[in-house]
């Protein structure tokens, strides 16, 4: 390699270092070619790139770049996972975790996460973690449950008046159908006094012409008499 490509190199992996906080790691000495291929395409649907670097230009652009951090990993055989902006962690370290499982060749060393140095043990445990949309949903149903609560809670009163007042009016409507009931049985078994009112009305009106008619005849009989005593005489 000329010495103008190796410039090109180092400034290309040290912007690429500057410009990603998260990164992994790893030694790749066994993989074939298929493998590799495998697993970059594993990377790239997580969003980031599998690059094999040499080791003396990576510390050269490690240094420019101000990750010195990475110095201690750069030993061997090395590949370099550069996780994208808008790249998955946890699904690069997936495919890499599952790669080292599977080939029992891969060898993780650790790496960058949102800037912060990471060893292999740590990648393995970032390997567990659920799917990003998986913590969504999770997160989510963790922040949707206590307003669910609140909902329910800030309902039950309101439920307990529709309750109460359904109650109130079903009790008014027994009581108002009993009162009228009552009032028909009361109307059907008492005598109106104007029955009575009327018979006995009718019972003075029915004697007074009787004692009339008796006195008209008692003071025709003295008339007659009366009469009959003056033609004898």
């Amino acid at each position: 390699m000329q010495r103008t490509e190796k410039e090109q190199v180092v400034t290309e992996l040290a912007e690429r270092l500057r410009s990603s906080e998260s990164l992994i790691v790893a030694d790749y000495r066994g993989l074939t070619n298929t493998q590799l291929e495998e697993l970059r395409g594993k990377l790239h649907a997580s969003g980031a790139r599998f690059r094999i670097v040499k080791n003396t230009l990576t510390r050269r652009a490690a240094e420019e770049a101000g990750a010195e951090s990475l110095l201690a990993l750069l030993e061997g055989p090395t590949a370099i996972a550069f996780v994208e902006t808008d790249g998955d962690p946890v699904g690069v370290a997936k495919a890499l975790a599952d790669t080292a499982r599977d080939t029992k060749v891969l060898a993780l060393r650790g790496g960058l996460l949102s800037g912060r140095s990471i060893g292999s043990a740590e990648i393995e445990e970032l390997a567990k973690l659920p799917a990003p949309d998986v913590v969504k949903s999770q997160l989510v149903g963790v922040i949707v449950a206590p307003l669910t609560q609140l909902v329910g809670l800030l309902a039950a009163p309101l439920r307990d008046l529709v309750g109460l007042l359904d109650a109130r009016i079903d009790q008014l409507g027994d009581s108002a159908g009993a009162e009228s009931l009552g009032n028909q049985v009361v109307a059907d078994t008492e005598v109106p006094a104007s029955a009575d009112d009327t018979d006995t009305t009718d019972a003075v009106a029915d004697d007074t012409p009787s004692e009339a008619s008796d006195e008209s005849d008692s003071l025709v009989d003295s008339a007659s008499a009366e009469s009959t005593t003056s033609e004898e005489e």
